[in-house]
């Protein structure tokens, strides 16, 4: 474990006044500890909610990821009720509670080592999905999906580049711009394409997708306000709603996976 060679300490004060409440900052207080050599067990302070280095410390934004695991179990038994599920369906259904158990670990511990519980799972799920989607929307022709899925990973390493946030904290503790939502304008992207693909060839999934690409929009601007919104919500923030709203959309994706994409027969 990294040695713990900084502490610092910010003021937060809550001001009330009759029935309403005002609050007034002066400073925060918070107990943040950070390691200078940026180990596995470097604090990541990223979100409103976060006022101290305790591991329950973000309470909404750990609870909030139950959802995910609701949504697996759910797709699960949609999956289950089909004669002819394949080991992708599966594949993906764990993937999707993982994602609400690493969110749940970088919310409660907030270190480096749990932020990679964190992203590692989210965009394993993103990866797989996509390469899935892709082969069963070109009626699990391999080498469109070969090609398609070399030309998605080029333009999401473009992405990368340009908007210069990687899923990874640098570890400076410094603000991102949108509050690091940049990072996904690759999955963003992701969807839209296949919205507009599945609009044009009237495709079964197009309303799902729709409403999945919707989802993540709503999605993405409660991750970034999150910062903004803090006083107003009293501490608590927005970011166990982009939590909500993602496990609401990835509920969406699977279930037209699994009802409107079956897997090849043979």
């Amino acid at each position: 474990m990294s040695a713990v060679l900084e502490l610092r300490t910010f003021n937060r004060q809550c001001n009330c006044r009759g029935n309403g409440l005002v609050e007034r900052v002066e400073g925060f207080r918070k107990n943040e500890l950070i390691s200078m050599d940026t180990g596995l067990y470097t604090l990541i302070d990223q979100y409103c909610e976060r006022t101290s280095a305790g591991i329950w410390n973000e309470p909404f934004n750990a609870i909030s990821n139950m959802a995910f695991v609701i949504v697996a179990i759910w797709a699960w038994q949609i999956s289950a009720a089909k004669a002819n599920r394949d080991i992708t369906e599966k594949l993906l259904i764990a993937m999707a509670g993982s994602i609400g158990v690493g969110s749940f670990l970088f919310h409660t511990f907030a270190t480096r080592w749990a932020e990679l519980a964190d992203v590692l799972p989210i965009w394993s799920f993103v990866a797989v999905f996509t390469l899935v989607t892709i082969y069963r929307m070109t009626g699990h022709n391999r080498i469109k999906t070969g090609w398609i899925a070399v030309l998605a990973t080029g333009v999401c390493l473009l992405l990368v580049q340009f908007t210069g946030q990687s899923v990874i904290s640098d570890g400076t503790q410094q603000p991102l711009p949108l509050n690091g939502s940049l990072q996904y304008a690759p999955a963003l992207l992701a969807l839209i394409i296949f919205t507009v693909s599945a609009q044009l060839n009237r495709h079964k999934v197009r309303d799902s997708l729709l409403a999945a690409t919707l989802l993540f929009l709503l999605s993405l601007v409660f991750r970034t306000v999150d910062p903004q919104y803090c006083l107003a919500t009293n501490g608590i923030g927005t970011h166990f709603i982009w939590h909500l709203l993602n496990a609401a959309m990835i509920g969406v994706l699977l279930r037209a996976l699994i009802l409107h994409l079956p897997p090849a027969t043979h």
